[in-house]
């Protein structure tokens, strides 16, 4: 499997749509459910987001724009005013549970009248493996469209309201879609800031160990058997990979292995030893120990607090706690 496939593959809409917001300036939005990742498309018109505490973006037809959580932001006609009260038309607080289609943002002006309409999208990312590749993402950012993808948003609009079975799980699986290939988009273009490994994936002398790695984290790998995956040395690969990633293969490894065990932790039906062989532990105390030594606590405490908070508030406190990514270069 593509390793960038592996890492989005927990990244799935489930009823997550806000809805098609028509809007009529003046007119500000700001979104406060705290989202992990929220996807913004303006489907007519343009406007600007505005992170809490960063700079405004300006977002139009043809674009995606991708915000991280949970911090609020809003979403403008105006990045000087459009955050204030005391505007003319105020600011409206969005979440995720009200109506999906929110009308007009401006009293009852008609629709064909208002230059800007909006379709947004909330993602609360739980599982940890799309973290390890979200959070190198910035507060906010915009993509242009590559490749003309009119159509699909003509289509995502025209899909808005229409009360059809499973409306709502084509709307997630296009959405799904959309940031996906967004993301992508991002993580290609120049001002984007990648993980180390993100980069060291297209090495051929790091590539090929890293690939080998999640496609089998159980294996029983050692250097010199990913040096041979790699044809090189073993003093070549751990040169290069630590380069590049910032850690040396075997770190890496358990790494990638204890951010697996924390997503199987929080599935009760596995036990600790059962989750300790599904990432290449023989018995559950060596398992234990590396868990505690990567992650700061036992994989049993780590599960009691999912079970309590539940897996997408664990994975945050996880995350919040775990070391920034090396950036690529």
């Amino acid at each position: 499997m593509d390793v960038f496939d592996e890492l989005l593959r927990g990244v799935r809409g489930r009823g997550a749509v806000f809805g098609r917001s028509v809007l009529c300036a003046p007119w500000s939005l700001r979104f406060t459910d705290g989202a992990y990742l929220t996807l913004c498309l303006p489907l007519r018109g343009a406007g600007w987001i505005v992170p809490e505490g960063g700079e405004p973006l300006r977002v139009e037809v043809g674009e995606a724009a991708v915000v991280r959580g949970p911090a609020p932001f809003v979403f403008t006609d105006d990045p000087v005013d459009g955050t204030g009260a005391g505007r003319a038309g105020g600011v409206r607080e969005v979440r995720w549970d009200q109506v999906r289609d929110s009308g007009a943002a401006s009293g009852s002006v008609p629709e064909f009248d208002c230059a800007t309409v909006l379709l947004a999208a909330a993602y609360d990312v739980q599982e940890q493996l799309p973290q390890r590749l979200l959070r190198a993402l910035p507060p906010a950012l915009v993509v242009p469209d590559e490749e003309d993808c009119s159509p699909l948003r003509d289509y995502l609009e025209a899909q808005l309201g229409r009360g059809r079975p499973g409306d709502q799980i084509v709307l997630d699986r296009l959405l799904d879609w959309m940031l996906v290939c967004t993301l992508r988009d991002w993580f290609d273009r120049p001002e984007a800031n990648p993980p180390g490994w993100y980069g060291a994936l297209g090495d051929e002398v790091a590539g090929p160990a890293l690939r080998a790695m999640h496609d089998d984290p159980a294996h029983p790998w050692t250097t010199a058997e990913l040096a041979g995956r790699a044809g090189v040395s073993r003093t070549t690969l751990a040169k290069r990979f630590t380069e590049l990633v910032g850690d040396g293969p075997v770190a890496y490894l358990t790494e990638w292995r204890m951010t697996l065990a924390a997503d199987l932790l929080t599935r009760p039906e596995l036990t600790v030893a059962a989750v300790a062989r599904r990432v290449g532990y023989a018995d559950a105390f060596g398992f234990s120990a590396a868990f505690k030594r990567v992650r700061g606590e036992s994989p049993s405490a780590f599960r009691r607090d999912a079970l309590v908070s539940g897996p997408a508030e664990a994975a945050a406190e996880a995350a919040a706690e775990a070391p920034a990514e090396a950036p690529a270069g």
